[in-house]
């Protein structure tokens, strides 16, 4: 199996509603989710000195994640506040803490070099660092979320082999920018779609994919499961509707209880 590594955000996902907080953000997700399939996943992220720091990097060593490159800084651990309505998680106030200032340093940048998968996200502030992993070789994935305006899908995509971003439904719109970012260099762009599925372009024709049907308790961490499972499957060599089919399983996991993990 393909060694991964996530980059980036990471955040305390706290339910005022339920009187709880839970570890999260993308590249805490995806790695976690990650090992549901066997992989031993590092996360190379900044967490504060405070007591959300503490349980997050707790929380990812537990869950057998490589903290090795998961610093602790002067500051506060990022934070989301979220609240459930109709089981759909709302996401409010965000603090983005000592997260503001990551950056990916030359020390961590010649590590990530010993993995062959690297992950991050459009809050991740660690896309300086593909150009060179792309000269690398290395295989690279990134979230754009539901972020369809950042000036980031100008200069990204052609050092990216999968991206994913977030949208409501299959149309006209979606599938046209879905082939534009792969006109720019993208090796295959996907969108997931909610309760709709998922939707694929490699360059040649579109992927498909139906959602699991479960019951849905909290949404959050579905996209990123999605990933995970789908990043996983390639890992292990899987052609794209494999890893589609993959993410939908892992994400309809997700989906079956409150916060992301």
């Amino acid at each position: 199996m393909k060694r991964l590594a996530t980059v980036g955000d990471n955040c305390v996902d706290i339910y005022p509603g339920l009187g709880k907080a839970f570890s999260g953000g993308n590249a805490v997700n995806v790695a976690v989710y990650s090992t549901r399939y066997g992989m031993q996943p590092a996360c190379v992220s900044w967490v504060g000195e405070d007591d959300y720091g503490a349980m997050l990097r707790r929380d990812l060593a537990q869950h057998g994640v490589d903290i090795s490159r998961l610093r602790v800084m002067p500051g506060l651990t990022a934070q989301t506040q979220v609240e459930l309505r109709d089981n759909d998680r709302i996401l409010g106030d965000y603090t983005e803490g000592v997260m503001a200032d990551f950056s990916v340093g030359e020390q961590e940048l010649a590590w990530l070099m010993e993995f062959d998968i690297i992950h991050s996200a459009i809050w991740g502030h660690a896309e300086s660092a593909f150009p060179a992993l792309k000269a690398a070789g290395k295989i690279l994935s990134f979230d754009f979320a539901d972020k369809w305006e950042s000036p980031l899908w100008h200069t990204l995509p052609e050092h990216l082999d999968y991206v994913f971003a977030s949208a409501n439904t299959d149309n006209p719109w979606l599938r046209d920018r879905l082939q534009t970012v792969v006109q720019c260099g993208a090796g295959v762009a996907i969108a997931t779609l909610g309760e709709n599925g998922s939707l694929a372009w490699d360059g040649i024709q579109f992927w498909k994919m139906p959602p699991q049907r479960v019951s849905v308790v909290d949404t959050m961490g579905a996209g990123d499961s999605y990933i995970a499972g789908f990043l996983c499957a390639i890992a292990n060599d899987l052609p794209l509707q494999g890893a589609m089919k993959q993410g939908t399983r892992c994400a309809a996991r997700t989906i079956g209880y409150h916060g992301a993990w």
